[in-house]
């Protein structure tokens, strides 16, 4: 299985195939990979939704993890908006970044609410309550069916193609003072 990402340089991963100008297709198991790999080490990630009259909205959310490498479980801990928000639109954006090597991905798909008290519920909100430690409660999450990927990355690997992980982490460690 592959995905076809517009606009995507070569330098982010290793293993891509150049298509026709500005496109290349990464297969898919390297890029869930890398996926997971960034949402390991990201602290947050952004629900960004639409309402019914198409009014955006992000919402941080701090619980969260990939599951059946095609679905993003995220505990619904305090959002009333992003909850409105799917149940009226299910279209959703997902961000997220490691902040010191500064790459991440979006990921678009179609966002299910899921409440306490369902079957689905009592089979997957253990995954985020192991996370959560018991501090944070919560009575619903959203199951994130993943359609389509797309990396983001600091300019400076663009910029500067030689830029490695490493280099990048000091730079933004030095620049935000840690």
């Amino acid at each position: 299985m592959y995905h076809v990402v517009q606009d995507f340089y070569v330098s982010y991963l290793p293993y891509v195939v150049q298509k026709p100008l500005n496109v290349l297709i990464i297969p898919y198991m390297v890029q869930i990979k890398e996926i997971q790999k960034r949402l390991n080490t990201s602290v947050l990630c952004w629900l960004a939704t639409c309402d019914a009259e198409g009014h955006p909205s992000v919402s941080p959310k701090e619980i969260f993890k990939l599951i059946e490498d095609d679905h993003l479980l995220i505990a619904n801990i305090a959002s009333p908006q992003s909850m409105k928000n799917v149940v009226a639109n299910p279209k959703v954006c997902v961000s997220f970044i490691d902040i010191l090597v500064q790459k991440g991905f979006k990921l678009y798909g179609k966002a299910e609410l899921i409440k306490k008290g369902s079957p689905e519920f009592a089979d997957l909100a253990p995954q985020l309550e192991e996370l959560t430690q018991g501090l944070f409660p919560f009575n619903s999450l959203f199951k994130i069916k993943i359609e389509q990927s797309k990396p983001i990355l600091a300019p400076r690997y663009l910029l500067y193609p030689e830029t490695t992980e490493e280099q990048q982490m000091a730079s933004a460690k030095k620049l935000y003072g840690l």
